[in-house]
């Protein structure tokens, strides 16, 4: 960050006077050393009010032990790492598609009807479909991302052919999404399992069939579903697709300035909408993986189906500030709150405590942006006055 500085007109002038970097300016380690400080004094008071709280919520010990206790579901127990990349591993995606339409300026807050959508249409054609269970398997996914496509797509259309801000539609349609779930789960001929396939009638779908399900590998005794190395693999191509091609640097034009993007010969339809659907084709992906991937249930669609998922993935992409291979470590943080809350009933803490925390990290990663930015634009203010 470049810091404004007055000149003395005495010295300026003068022979031997240091010429080898511009006055004013810091080295550009020092302003990285401060940003870095900045975010672990911000995560710092983060974790602090968080121990505070699980001091007063925790009646079985301390908040040493509960964050113990979440530290030993979501890694350090036998079996717990593998769980945790199978539940980050959808984290990933939504966070991967919010991260597009991130880039074209647009916000996508309504991941969990995509998601919903996505996993009803995976469990509509998974069940139903004929041929190899590997290929059914690939159909069903194909599916989910048609749906979360379709379902942000409505969004992305009402915005630049009715200016209808996609906040709202996507924030609406996500209520709408699980009325339409509700639905499905009460009628035999869209979701609904025949009744001797259901314990007490619940409102469940049928379960996918074995070969119909994602393979499942075991690595040092953790067991978790090849998606999360899938997931992975699909962070890195849109790290490369977002800033190494042609299309990344359009999106991030139309993100920064749409007008001064559109004289550039950028369409905000094809690009804006374009956007809109990947961001929902990863949150519909999000959903098939969910759905068949086994940490999420019995490989079937129940009530309430998505588990906060979707916004889970909202909040990665926004501590991650859209970067790719960030979000690759912070969907496992996030996935290991959520496996690690589990854990917190023998401390005596509600496992909701767990979101409080997952909270104050998100504080904590979106405070020094705001503050660097604040105080670049009273620099700026302070540069403008100067000259005037």
């Amino acid at each position: 960050m470049t810091d404004v500085a007055e000149l003395d007109p005495s010295t300026s002038g003068q022979a031997g006077s240091p010429t080898t970097a511009p006055v004013g300016r810091r080295p550009r380690w020092s302003g990285a050393a401060e940003v870095i400080v900045l975010y672990a004094f911000c995560l710092f008071v983060a974790l602090a009010l968080a121990a505070i709280l699980l001091e007063l919520a925790s009646d079985k010990g301390s908040w040493t032990s509960v964050y113990t206790v979440i530290l030993d579901g979501a890694v350090r127990q036998p079996g717990r790492w593998g769980l945790t990349l199978g539940v980050s591993a959808p984290i990933l995606l939504v966070a991967l598609g919010t991260t597009i339409s991130g880039r074209a300026g647009l916000v996508n807050i309504g991941q969990e009807g995509q998601l919903v959508i996505g996993a009803g249409f995976a469990a509509y054609v998974g069940v139903r479909i004929g041929g190899p269970g590997p290929l059914a398997l690939l159909v069903s996914l194909a599916c989910g991302v048609v749906g979360g496509a379709i379902w942000a797509g409505i969004a992305g259309a009402l915005k630049y052919w009715r200016n209808v801000p996609e906040v709202l539609t996507t924030l609406l349609m996500g209520t709408v999404a699980a009325n339409l779930m509700g639905f499905g789960l009460r009628n035999r001929f869209l979701l609904l399992a025949p009744a001797e396939g259901r314990a007490n009638r619940n409102q469940v779908s049928e379960p996918f069939a074995a070969d119909r399900r994602i393979p499942r590998i075991t690595l040092f005794g953790n067991e978790f579903p090849i998606s999360a190395l899938a997931a992975v693999a699909l962070a890195v191509v849109v790290w490369l697709v977002l800033g190494r091609t042609v299309v990344g640097f359009r999106l991030r034009m139309l993100g920064r300035n749409a007008r001064t993007a559109q004289r550039a010969g950028v369409s905000q339809k094809r690009y804006g909408v374009g956007a809109m659907l990947a961001s929902g084709g990863f949150a519909g992906l999000a959903g098939g993986v969910m759905l068949t991937g086994g940490d999420f249930g019995n490989y079937q669609l129940v009530a309430n189906f998505g588990a906060g998922i979707g916004f889970a993935g909202l909040l990665a992409a926004l501590v991650a500030r859209q970067r790719a291979i960030v979000l690759i470590f912070v969907a496992f943080l996030f996935g290991g709150l959520r496996t690690g809350s589990g854990f917190l009933r023998s401390t005596g803490v509600s496992a909701r405590i767990a979101d409080v925390v997952q909270g104050m990290l998100v504080l904590a990663m979106l405070l020094p942006p705001a503050i660097l930015y604040l105080r670049a634009r009273r620099r700026a203010l302070a540069a403008t006055s100067a000259r005037t």
